[in-house]
């Protein structure tokens, strides 16, 4: 990445809070939220290039809500770029003009443009310029993310699934997080 930041909390500055509703059931079985925040947990990476807001996570699919098990293992795990036979949905903010390093996560990913205007670009060169609702449908690809915007951060939601072992020219892609490794070291697959 550039050295563009420093963003040093959620939400980056010049951007909104956002807010995350869960909702549940109360005991005559009606839905109810239970739970009205900024989500459980926040991550600086890249040197405060961008930070993360882990809006949910799963360890299985399909996942088990029976006493309130997805909601216990959602707030008290952080979860890696991925989780193995899971789910995460990251909400990340970039510093104005950041380039993420290039990367691969082995899951398949939905990535939608929220605020501001990136360039997804592909290890082949191929690259596309997305605006707010404009989604990606990244599928064990190599890419990186820019921020188009030289003046304001920018944000995104990306929603990962797990996936089996993936075969290209019959051989199994792996993960690759270049300089995102250190972001994610303390954290492990499950």
């Amino acid at each position: 990445m550039s050295s563009k930041g420093p963003i040093t909390k959620f939400p980056a500055d010049g951007l909104r809070t956002s807010r995350r509703f869960i909702s549940s059931h109360n005991k005559d079985g009606k839905g109810i939220f239970v739970v009205d925040d900024e989500g459980d947990h926040h991550r600086v990476m890249v040197q405060g290039e961008a930070v993360a807001n882990i809006i949910y996570s799963t360890d299985k699919s399909p996942v088990d809500m029976n006493d309130d098990k997805d909601l216990l293992y959602a707030r008290d795990n952080e979860p890696p770029i991925h989780v193995a036979n899971g789910s995460v949905v990251r909400l990340i903010d970039f510093a104005p003009g950041v380039e993420s390093p290039i990367h691969r996560a082995m899951s398949i990913d939905y990535g939608v443009v929220v605020e501001g205007k990136f360039l997804l670009t592909l290890d082949s060169g191929e690259s596309k310029v997305m605006l707010p609702g404009d989604m990606s449908v990244n599928r064990g690809c190599m890419h990186k993310w820019k921020n188009l915007d030289e003046t304001r951060p920018g944000r995104m939601v990306f929603v990962l699934l797990d996936v089996t072992p993936y075969k290209v020219n019959g051989q199994v892609l792996e993960e690759y997080l270049g300089d995102l490794a250190g972001d994610y070291a303390d954290l492990k697959h499950s």
